[in-house]
């Protein structure tokens, strides 16, 4: 198993013990998670649907993986305007 500085880093910070296949970092894993431009992840991270698989620590991004692309399938519900 390898470990890494940054994964040992945000294990000291959250509490959290950080598994490298559960979770991708930064816009370029959402990029990799989703299979598409930085541009186009950029815009899935600020459209907050997948708001509850991220987790954001100053600049550092942790993306659930599993849970990010449950909640891009999931239908959006949104009020109809008048």
């Amino acid at each position: 198993m390898r470990v890494s500085y940054n994964n040992l880093r945000i294990e000291f910070v959250t509490g959290i013990r950080v598994d490298a296949d559960k979770y991708a970092y930064g816009i370029a894993g959402i990029a990799e998670i989703f299979h598409c431009s930085l541009p186009t992840a950029n815009r899935i991270k600020k459209s907050g649907r997948i708001k509850k698989a991220i987790t954001q620590i100053g600049r550092k991004i942790i993306v659930d993986k599993k849970l990010a692309l449950e909640l891009a399938g999931q239908p959006v519900y949104r009020r109809k305007s008048a």
